[in-house]
């Protein structure tokens, strides 16, 4: 019984920060002193690096012949993982945490490699090279993978003793959880909608 309050208790927590909007990085409370973890920064540092794989790839639609409903996706996804790197960066920065080079880890390195839902330089290149209906299909593939990856991340920052309590941490994995399971639903319907490799459009 005293397990089922927990529980019931901490879903109730959860759902409470999934209705509060989005900070920015000027509104975040990135004070300084105690109250974080190692985990804390670890999800910080690794989530820089795989929201910046997410805008890289986001980029290759204008010029992959992409569609344009993957390029709305695409500009909705770049606006919004670029603000939650800067919040990330300011986070660490003002805690006096090494921040790191988005763009060093925008594609795959030893550090990213064992990272959940990161694309592996195979599935880099067969994106790049795909093209128009090719590259839609590849491209919702993917980065259904990649959102799938980073609730991962979420849901191992909360299973970390200690992590996800200071304020700005937790409305920032509740956020991207909340963002990337309902992009992960309508990436899905539109992933249906795709012709199939060598369909009629």
């Amino acid at each position: 019984m005293r397990s089922s309050s927990v529980r019931a208790l901490g879903w109730i927590a959860l759902c409470s920060a999934l209705s509060t909007p989005a900070l920015t990085a000027q509104q975040a409370d990135t004070t300084k002193g105690p109250g974080y973890v190692a985990g804390d920064t670890k999800f910080m540092t690794g989530m820089i690096g795989h929201h910046a794989q997410a805008v890289l790839i986001s980029g290759w639609a204008p010029t992959h012949g992409a569609s344009p409903s993957i390029i709305r996706l695409t500009e909705r996804i770049v606006v919004g993982q670029q603000d939650e790197i800067q919040l990330m960066e300011t986070w660490l920065q003002d805690r006096s945490e090494p921040v790191p080079d988005p763009r060093a880890h925008a594609g795959m390195d030893h550090s990213m490699m064992h990272m959940p839902g990161m694309l592996s330089q195979a599935q880099l290149d067969s994106l790049d090279a795909a093209r128009g209906p090719s590259f839609d299909r590849l491209f919702l593939t993917y980065m259904i993978q990649h959102h799938k990856g980073a609730i991962v991340m979420v849901n191992e920052l909360f299973a970390t003793e200690g992590a996800g309590q200071d304020e700005p941490t937790f409305r920032l994995a509740s956020n991207i959880y909340a963002d990337q399971t309902t992009e992960i639903a309508r990436m899905e319907k539109m992933l249906a909608s795709v012709p199939p490799e060598g369909g009629s459009p």
